[in-house]
């Protein structure tokens, strides 16, 4: 079996243009290498969830109770975390925040007594919650999914409850 060969001077100009092009974002054999490996490495993450949904007229809170809770997605990943080491009570207070943190954290602040240890705990759950649902993403896609400041504040929380070496391995 022969292979042919179309290389005319015209596709090594045009790939050579490209190469010089590409050359400037990845200077280096190496830099090229790494940004090739991270590409696939993507590639092979799970795929993300997609929803495909319409607002019904006059549904508007359902609809948006469905985006909020991601099609039941949520509860399922707080089931799947917490499994026995919650009481379906507690899941159920801890999905609510999630769908509606403003709301929720009012409720909070006007009947809960120990505000202080109520944080810490709610804290430390959604921080494994985020891991959880985060852990098919990239940091990089995480990161620029965030605000800047929530992704700092959200990485130091990790860092604090999980210690430096598990949260150096996360991230």
């Amino acid at each position: 079996m022969t292979v042919q060969s179309n290389i005319t001077p015209e596709s090594i100009e045009s790939d050579l243009r490209y190469l010089q092009l590409l050359s400037r974002s990845f200077p280096t054999i190496a830099d090229a290498s790494t940004e090739i490996i991270n590409l696939e490495a993507i590639l092979n993450l799970p795929k993300g969830t997609e929803h495909f949904l319409t607002d019904i007229h006059g549904e508007y809170e359902a609809f948006q109770h469905v985006l909020k809770n991601a099609s039941g997605s949520v509860k399922r990943k707080v089931n799947e975390i917490f499994g026995n080491t919650l009481r379906e009570a507690e899941k159920k207070e801890l999905c609510t925040l999630i769908y509606y943190p403003e709301e929720k954290i009012q409720l909070v602040k006007a009947g809960e007594k120990d505000l202080d240890d109520w944080y810490l705990i709610t804290l430390n759950q959604l921080v494994k919650v985020c891991q959880n649902v985060s852990s098919k993403y990239t940091r990089s896609k995480v990161r620029k999914s965030l605000p800047p400041r929530i992704f700092l504040y959200y990485s130091g929380v990790a860092a604090r409850i999980f210690g430096r070496a598990e949260q150096a391995r996360v991230y």
